[in-house]
C-alpha cells in the first residue's frame, strides 16, 4: 500500500501550483500518490495537473465540473485516496526539501492516528516566521504518541488540515468530512485531535505556508467570515455527541474565543460596519457554549477581551481596540523617522520636476493621449511599438507619444512624436495621459490617477525567476527594492501574457489585482504575418545572400556575473557550418549601452547588437542559438530550428534561478559544451527528427496564442473597451 496520499486542491493558484507539485515529486521518497483536484478553477490549474499526471504515474488529476470550495474539493480527493495516510496540502504551499523520509519513518515506527508536523510562514517578501510549536511545547516532543487529554495544550497549534497527516482508516471510520464554507479546517482539525487515540508530533519543519500578498481569503474583506461561527458549532456538535470528551471542552472553548477575536481583530477581514454584529455573535456563542465549570481565561489584555465579550460590551471593546491601534501607529511613526539626507544638486532638480509633475496631476486627464515606453526609454520597440502601430490603425483618435532618452532620439522612426525622459514635457504626459503602456515599469514617482490605465506588456516569457521570486536568489537581485517593485506593480491595470505558462509565473512573481490579457505577444504579430518578400528584404539589408545559412547567436545577461560571456568561438562555429554559413551575434541589451561590449567582427561574422528591431534578426536567421533568453519563445513562432547552448546551466540555475530547465524541455537540440554545439551542426542534429519533435512540443505549449492579432486584441480591449 502507498504510505501517503497527498490531496492537493487547486483554485486560482496557477502561479504556485508547479512549485507545490515539484516539492512533492522531488522528495527522496517515492511511496506516495498525489491527487490534484481542479476545483473548477478559471485559470490553468487543471491543465497543470493534467500535465504532471501525464508525465508522472504517481499523480492523478481530478477535474470538478464546477467550483465547490476547498472543503468539498478535499473530500473529492479523499474519496480517491488509497494511501495509509492522507496529507491535505494547499496548492499554493510547498513541502520543505528532503522532509518526507523523516515523516515516513515516524509514521511507520509509531503508527499514529494523527501526526502533526511543523511549518513556517513564508511571506511574499521572503521573510519566514516560525510557528507556535516551540511555544506550545516547552520541551520538544519526542516520538511517543499520546491522547489529547494527556497533552491538551496541543489544541494551541494552528488548526489547519495541512500541518497534520491523518490515518485514512481512522478518518473514514470516524465518518469525518470537510464541511463547505470558509474556515473549513476548524470543523476537521479539532475533531481529529479530539477523537485520536494516538497523536504524534514531529518537530521538523515540513510545510512552507505561503502568505500571499493578494488573493488569500485571510486578506479578503467579506461577510463570509461570519461562516466561522457555523464551523465552530460543528466542533461543539461533535463534542456533544461524545460525552466521554467533556473534560476537553474548556480548552476547546478557549480556542474558539481566541479564534473569533483573531478574525474580528484582523482589519482585512471584517468591514467596520459589520464588526458590532460579529461581536454580538461572539457574545452569543460565549454564553451558549461556556463550560459549566469555567475555562482557563487568559491573563492580561487577552483576558480583558474575554471579559468584555462575556458582558457584551462592544463599545468598551471598540474603544480599547482604537486606543491600541493609536499606540501602534505612534510607535510605527517613531520607527520610520530617519535622519534628513543632504540633497545634491541633482536631487534638487528632480524635486522641482516632481513638483511640476504633482501640479500637472491637478489638471484634467487628456482622454486621447497614450504614452509609450520600452526598455527604460531606449526607443520605439517591443510590444509597446506593436500596440502603438495597431492603435494608429484601429483607434486613430488616440494620440501616441513616446518617452525616450536623449541619446536614443535618432533611433525613432520618422514622424514619431516623443518627449525626452527627465524633462518637464515628460512629467506632463505622465501626469495627464489616459493610457500608459510600457514593457517595464514606470518610475516610482508616477502616481496612478483615477481614470488612468496602466498596461504592462512585459518583454519575454520568463525562463529565469522574476519579481518576488528573485528574493530567493540574491546574487541576481542585488540592490532590488522589492517593496518599491510591488508599489509599481499595484499600478498595473493590465498584464499582457504570451502563453499560459507566463500567466502562471507572473501571478507568482507579481501578485496584484490586475487583469490578465492572455492574447499572445503583440511584437510577434510581425513574425506570423511576414511574407517571403519581407524576409528577403530584411536579409538584403543585413548583407545576407539568398544562399547563406544564417545562425543568430543571442545569449542572455548574467546579472550575477557582470561581464560574463559564454565560451564561444565564432570562427570555429563557422567552420562547422560550412562555406554557406553566416553568423549574427547579438548581445543582451544590458551589454549594449554606449556601444560597450561590442565584438570586433567582419566578413561572415557580424555583431548585430545595434540593430534596433530584433524581429529583423529573427526573420533573417535560419537557426537561433540561445541559452536562457526569452528569444527562444519568440523565434519558435517562425517554426525554425533552435539550439540551446547552456554551458553554465547548473551554476545559472543555482545562482539566478529558473522556472523550468531549458535543457530538459528544450525547443530543439541541446549542447552544454562548445564542442557539442559544433558537433550538432556538423552532424545535422540541429534539424534532425528529435529536434523537430522537441520544437513541435515546445510550440504547442508556448506559441498557441501568437496568431498575428495580439496587438489588435490589446487595442480593442484597452483603447476601445471591447470585450469578447
Amino acid at each position: 500500500m502507498t504510505l501517503i496520499s497527498f490531496v492537493v486542491p487547486a483554485f486560482r493558484v496557477q502561479g504556485y501550483l508547479r512549485e507545490c507539485l515539484d516539492s512533492l515529486l522531488g522528495q527522496p521518497y517515492r511511496e506516495i500518490e498525489v491527487i490534484g483536484v481542479d476545483d473548477g478553477s478559471p485559470d490553468a490549474c487543471g491543465d497543470i495537473l493534467d500535465e504532471y499526471a501525464a508525465r508522472d504515474p504517481r499523480v492523478r488529476a481530478v477535474r470538478l465540473p464546477a467550483n465547490v470550495g476547498l472543503g468539498p474539493a478535499r473530500n473529492a480527493g479523499l474519496d480517491r485516496a488509497t494511501g495509509e495516510y492522507v496529507w491535505f496540502l494547499d496548492g499554493d504551499d510547498w513541502l520543505a526539501p528532503d522532509c518526507l523520509p523523516e515523516v515516513a519513518d515516524r509514521l511507520t515506527t509509531t503508527r499514529p492516528d494523527v501526526l502533526l508536523v511543523d511549518h513556517v510562514r513564508v511571506h511574499w517578501d521572503e521573510r519566514a516566521t516560525r510557528s507556535a510549536l516551540s511555544d506550545v511545547f516547552g520541551e520538544p516532543p519526542d516520538a511517543a504518541t499520546f491522547r489529547l487529554a494527556e497533552r491538551p495544550e496541543t489544541v494551541r497549534l494552528l488548526h489547519t488540515a495541512w500541518n497534520r497527516l491523518v490515518r485514512r482508516e481512522f478518518l473514514t471510520g470516524l465518518g469525518l468530512r470537510f464541511a463547505p464554507g470558509w474556515y473549513e479546517d476548524v470543523a476537521f482539525s479539532y475533531p481529529v485531535l479530539l477523537a485520536a487515540g494516538r497523536i504524534g508530533v514531529l518537530d521538523r519543519v515540513c510545510v512552507n505556508y505561503r502568505q500571499r500578498r493578494s488573493g488569500a481569503i485571510t486578506r479578503t474583506l467579506d461577510d463570509r467570515h461570519f461562516e466561522v461561527f457555523d464551523q465552530w458549532h460543528r466542533v461543539f456538535g461533535f463534542l456533544d455527541e461524545r460525552p466521554e470528551l467533556a473534560g476537553l471542552r474548556p480548552v476547546v472553548f478557549e480556542r474558539m474565543i481566541w479564534h473569533y477575536l483573531t478574525v474580528l481583530g484582523n482589519g482585512d477581514r471584517i468591514a467596520p460596519a459589520l464588526r458590532p454584529a460579529f461581536f454580538r455573535r461572539i457574545t452569543a456563542d460565549y454564553r451558549r457554549f461556556r463550560p459549566a465549570g469555567g475555562y482557563p481565561v487568559p491573563d492580561g489584555l487577552e483576558g480583558l477581551k474575554h471579559r468584555l465579550v462575556a458582558a457584551g460590551r462592544w463599545r468598551t471593546f471598540r474603544a480599547l481596540r482604537t486606543a491600541h491601534q493609536a499606540r501602534e501607529r505612534a510607535r510605527s511613526a517613531d520607527r520610520q523617522a530617519r535622519p534628513v539626507v543632504r540633497r545634491t544638486a541633482r536631487l534638487a532638480r528632480d524635486a522641482l520636476l516632481h513638483e511640476y509633475y504633482r501640479a500637472e496631476l491637478r489638471r484634467p486627464i487628456d482622454p486621447t493621449l497614450a504614452v509609450y515606453a520600452a526598455y527604460w526609454y531606449r526607443g520605439c520597440a517591443c510590444n509597446p511599438a506593436a500596440i502603438a502601430a495597431a492603435a494608429r490603425r484601429l483607434a486613430p483618435h488616440v494620440r501616441g507619444v513616446w518617452i525616450v532618452r536623449r541619446d536614443r532620439i535618432d533611433t525613432l522612426p520618422p514622424g514619431t512624436e516623443y518627449v525626452v525622459a527627465g524633462t518637464r514635457d515628460c512629467q506632463r504626459v505622465l501626469a495627464r495621459a489616459r493610457w500608459l503602456v510600457n514593457n517595464v515599469n514606470f518610475p516610482d514617482f508616477v502616481r496612478k490617477r483615477p481614470g488612468q490605465v496602466h498596461v504592462q506588456t512585459h518583454h519575454g516569457t520568463p525562463v529565469k525567476v522574476m519579481g518576488l521570486d528573485q528574493q530567493r536568489y540574491p546574487l541576481g537581485a542585488v540592490g532590488t527594492d522589492f517593496a518599491g517593485l510591488l508599489r509599481r506593480v499595484d499600478r498595473w491595470d493590465y498584464s499582457i501574457t504570451s502563453n499560459a505558462f507566463s500567466t502562471q509565473m507572473w501571478d507568482r512573481a507579481y501578485p496584484a489585482d490586475y487583469v490578465r490579457l492572455e492574447v499572445g505577444y503583440p511584437r510577434n504579430d510581425r513574425l506570423v504575418t511576414a511574407t517571403a518578400e519581407e524576409v528577403r528584404a530584411v536579409r538584403a539589408r543585413l548583407g545576407v545572400d539568398p544562399g547563406d545559412r544564417v545562425v543568430l547567436y543571442a545569449p542572455t545577461h548574467r546579472e550575477h556575473l557582470p561581464g560574463y560571456r559564454p565560451p564561444f568561438d565564432p570562427y570555429r562555429l563557422l567552420a562547422a557550418l560550412g562555406p554557406a554559413g553566416r553568423l549574427l551575434v547579438r548581445s543582451h541589451y544590458f551589454h549594449d549601452r554606449e556601444g560597450r561590449g561590442r565584438r570586433r567582427t567582419g566578413g561572415r561574422v557580424r555583431d548585430v547588437s545595434d540593430v534596433a528591431a530584433v524581429e529583423d534578426l529573427y526573420l533573417a536567421a535560419d537557426v537561433l542559438v540561445t541559452d536562457y533568453s526569452s528569444a527562444m519563445f519568440d523565434y519558435a513562432v517562425l517554426d525554425r530550428p533552435i539550439v540551446i547552448y547552456a554551458p553554465d546551466r547548473d551554476a545559472y540555475r543555482l545562482a539566478r534561478g529558473v522556472y523550468f530547465d531549458v535543457t530538459a524541455e528544450a525547443p530543439g537540440a541541446v549542447a552544454v559544451t562548445f564542442d557539442e554545439l559544433c558537433a550538432l551542426f556538423r552532424s545535422g542534429a540541429v534539424t534532425g527528427a528529435a529536434a523537430e519533435g522537441a520544437r513541435r512540443a515546445f510550440r504547442e505549449r508556448f506559441c498557441g496564442w501568437d496568431d498575428g492579432y495580439a496587438a489588435e486584441r490589446v487595442v480593442r480591449r484597452v483603447f476601445l473597451g471591447e470585450h469578447g
